[in-house]
């Protein structure tokens, strides 16, 4: 049972992340926007999706695709206003869904306003600043003497959060109580107040473990996070915060609602679907468990999920997506929107909160070789640009023209699977009806692996039997006998063995 102080509606969420320039252009000037999310609303309704959460959407030079803030009381012009997104909140509360924003907490743009003044004044702690060129660090801009902590690309400064140790030979390095690290916790707050007053249900903190430098363990960040979860739960009860942090086991017990299995962290994720695509040799799976050639296995995945669930306990969840904006999407190189379906079957039948990339839904390719786009590109063989193409709504060229579209001949759209009720698309729609249908195929449901290979067969809350086939092989296993088939492609059950052919899936009530 989850903790109390939850808020009860995350446990049945199926989180949907939108790219909001990237989806839907309402006025024509080829970038999407926020009327544009909402003309599509209903789509989303009709999917079954119950919250959205938007990649950055405030003030931004756009040197990082709106990771590089530089007001974060405004909405940026391409996307609309703060009218336009409360528009789109009271939208999509009516057909029961509900809108997360990402907050950049550990750094901005150096054109924020906080920054300009910083760098030209001394006396200014809002930011990290060292009398030296020490590792990491950046020529100041201003008349301030001095170089400044950037937290990813130079362009972002790290905000000051302050550091767990002190060094002698490091005196620059201010205590988590001092006043820049103070202001910078209170400016945390008013920021998340301005926005929750528009109807926002929380937000989506990226790089949320930064925050604290030189931080064994995370555990000053975590204790800021505490503090800001114990603020919330007072003057906002029912928001929720979402880590991009990749460790649960720290991150839920450190303050958030959720924290994603993601590329960067651990190798849960990247055991179920890496095959190569996008990223160095370091991010590399051998043999991913959702692979035709059937070496993989899921055992990496489950010992870093029951570590982590026996961890978090009830005090929050763990969300599996299917790809994001910084990592190759479930259809990239060799994989097939065929071989997607299993993917799909396990990720909405396992006690993990889902999350569904823009498109994957469809199975929108991995689109590689793209030109740097507003820095999608983070060296020779990583470029985001190829996961945050045109959402392709039909057939024809699409409304978005910020990035080119995916230029194979045939292209995977919403008009035509929607039409189709042997699409992909239509399979995700009913795999989401079937588990919002049953709390024992939910986020809280129990499970029980039976067969942890070819075929990976697992119970739910003792009332539906699972099984997936990533393999291009047929396979069997030994289970006992399954009553009525609910979903399934190329299954049968005979002499005590469950049968699955090739990309095979079955969902059985026992």
């Amino acid at each position: 049972m989850a903790d109390a102080r939850l808020p009860g509606w995350l446990a049945d969420t199926i989180l949907y992340q939108i790219y909001p320039q990237s989806f839907a252009d309402s006025n024509g000037d080829g970038i999407g926007d926020l009327r544009g999310i909402e003309s599509r609303l209903d789509y989303l309704s009709w999917l079954g999706v119950t919250a959205i959460w938007l990649n950055p959407c405030f003030v931004s030079p756009m040197r990082d695709a709106g990771y590089d803030v530089s007001d974060y009381y405004a909405i940026d012009p391409r996307y609309g206003s703060r009218d336009d997104l409360a528009s789109l909140v009271d939208a999509a509360g009516r057909r029961g869904i509900r809108v997360l924003l990402d907050l950049v907490a550990g750094h901005t743009s150096d054109r924020h306003p906080w920054f300009i003044a910083s760098a030209n004044d001394p006396d200014d702690h809002r930011y990290i600043w060292a009398d030296r060129q020490a590792a990491g660090f950046q020529p100041s801009p201003g008349t301030r003497p001095g170089f400044y902590l950037p937290n990813f690309f130079p362009f972002q400064p790290a905000l000051n959060f302050g550091y767990a140790r002190r060094a002698e030979d490091e005196p620059w390095r201010q205590p988590v109580d001092a006043p820049g690290p103070q202001e910078n916790r209170a400016a945390l707050r008013d920021i998340m107040a301005y926005w929750l007053d528009t109807g926002v249900a929380g937000f989506r903190v990226d790089m949320a473990g930064s925050l604290v430098k030189d931080d064994p363990g995370q555990a000053e960040t975590a204790k800021l996070w505490l503090e800001m979860r114990a603020w919330l739960e007072r003057a906002y009860p029912d928001a929720v915060l979402l880590s991009e942090w990749g460790e649960p086991q720290v991150s839920v017990l450190g303050g958030f609602h959720v924290d994603f299995f993601l590329h960067f962290a651990g190798r849960a994720f990247r055991s179920l679907f890496h095959n190569g695509a996008t990223t160095d040799s370091s991010w590399e799976a051998a043999s991913p468990y959702f692979d035709p050639a059937g070496n993989g296995s899921p055992k990496v995945f489950l010992d870093e999920w029951s570590a982590a669930v026996s961890a978090v306990g009830s005090r929050g969840y763990i969300a599996l997506p299917t790809s994001n904006h910084d990592f190759a999407r479930l259809a990239s190189g060799p994989r097939t929107a065929e071989q997607l379906r299993t993917a799909f079957v396990f990720l909405l039948t396992w006690p993990t909160l889902p999350t569904i990339y823009y498109g994957d839904e469809i199975g929108m390719r991995y689109v590689p070789d793209l030109p740097d786009v507003e820095g999608s590109r983070l060296g020779p063989r990583y470029n985001r640009a190829g996961s945050r193409t045109p959402m392709q709504w039909d057939a024809a060229d699409p409304e978005i023209t910020y990035l080119p579209p995916d230029p194979s001949p045939e292209r995977p759209n919403v008009a035509d699977q929607q039409r189709d009720p042997d699409s992909l698309l239509c399979l995700v729609r009913d795999l989401i009806a079937l588990r919002r249908a049953n709390p024992a195929l939910g986020s809280a449901g129990d499970v029980e692996v039976l067969h942890a290979g070819y075929p990976f067969v697992y119970r739910r809350g003792g009332q539906f039997l699972v099984a997936v086939n990533p393999s291009a092989a047929r396979v069997s296993a030994d289970v006992p006998e399954p009553a009525e088939l609910v979903l399934g492609r190329g299954v049968r059950y005979a002499s005590g063995l469950l049968e699955l052919g090739r990309f095979g899936y079955a969902i059985y009530r026992v």
